[in-house]
């Protein structure tokens, strides 16, 4: 279970758009912002009741980040990658069976405007 993951983003605006986007199809939406934190930069916070995807603008994008999002359904990981793709985002991966990570594992992947790699997952059958 992911509790909150972060990412440091190059253009926060950019990348909150992209985000509001491509995660609305899974249930998240912007559940707090704070204009400057304790070391100065602005953060945006992501979930459906909580927060648990935050990004924020102080700090250089890291390499090699990668982020999955759980989803309750196939059909989110479908729209998950169709919305961003829509929003801008490279497709990494289109929506499909991944059974190399198991055999239910129904997945989407795309790089997000700094190229950190998206997924969406589902574990259900179907």
């Amino acid at each position: 279970m992911i509790d909150h993951i972060g990412l440091a983003v190059s253009d926060l605006a950019r990348s909150r758009a992209f985000y509001e986007t491509a995660l609305a199809p899974l249930g998240y939406r912007v559940v707090a912002v704070i204009e400057r934190n304790e070391v100065g930069g602005r953060v945006v916070m992501f979930g459906r009741d909580e927060p648990v995807f935050v990004i924020a603008d102080k700090e250089r994008p890291g390499e090699g980040n990668h982020v999955a999002f759980r989803a309750d359904a196939r059909s989110q990981v479908d729209a998950f990658h169709a919305a961003a793709v829509a929003a801008g985002g490279k497709d990494n991966g289109g929506p499909g069976l991944h059974d190399r990570y198991g055999p239910h594992y129904y997945a989407a992947f795309v790089l997000d405007p700094d190229g950190f790699n998206i997924e969406a997952v589902c574990h259900v059958a179907e």
